[in-house]
């Protein structure tokens, strides 16, 4: 996101110029939770296949409805032709179908996963920052980036013997550093099974950071 202030944007200004940066940063907890699990399916007939997959998908999205803090959508789905070692004689059909969880649940989401890893299997676990907590710790490191440009601004200015300054410009920009971000793969990301309680999990943190940098004119 950036955020640009012109205050002279009709001027040509070429003289007492001083070009300013600040920074402000945090580290956040990630706070919410996204996981792709998948189901492949083989069958001779497509029609089959076809019924395997959607009763299995169906029953997900069934116990899926069991944990309202989570969101589920189904991912993407294909099928394609297995043939013999030749690769002349159709062998059979597959077909892979995925569905996709999201949460700051971390527990509904894990109770989620465990029961649904009686049929499906887990390609990936991510961590992040949930849009509402990044665009609130954005919103306060902005007000705290432009304080401290306007501390630099003022602090130059009595450096150098000036009565204050204009500010021409200002540009306000966030960046989010993801820090060794957390990906468990289907070997390691089994959470329970019947008789083992769901897994805990560490969600890790992320740094937001926002930049100001412009230009001033002194008094």
């Amino acid at each position: 996101m950036g955020t640009t202030i012109f205050t002279h944007a009709s001027d040509t200004i070429n003289y007492n110029i001083a070009n300013i940066q600040s920074e402000s940063s945090r580290d956040v907890s990630n706070d919410e939770m996204y996981a792709v699990l998948y189901i492949e399916q083989s069958n001779k007939q497509p029609a089959q296949l076809a019924s395997q997959i959607n009763s299995l998908m169906n029953k997900a999205l069934t116990t899926a409805q069991k944990y309202p803090s989570v969101k589920t959508n189904t991912g993407s789905q294909s099928s394609y032709p297995v043939y013999d070692n030749d690769n002349k004689k159709l062998k059979e059909w597959r077909s892979r179908a995925e569905i996709q969880i999201k949460s700051t649940d971390f527990q509904a989401t894990s109770q989620l996963i465990s029961e649904l890893q009686k049929n499906f299997q887990t390609q990936s676990i991510n961590f992040s920052v949930s849009e509402n907590q990044r665009k609130k710790v954005e919103n306060e490191l902005l007000v705290e980036a432009s304080k401290n440009f306007q501390q630099r601004a003022q602090s130059l200015a009595e450096a150098w013997n000036k009565n204050g300054y204009h500010l021409v410009n200002i540009n306000l920009n966030t960046n989010t550093q993801y820090q060794a971000p957390i990906v468990m793969r289907a070997a390691s990301a089994k959470f329970a099974t019947d008789s083992i309680p769901e897994q805990n999990v560490a969600s890790g943190e992320t740094k937001i950071v926002v930049n100001a940098n412009g230009t001033i004119q002194f008094k």
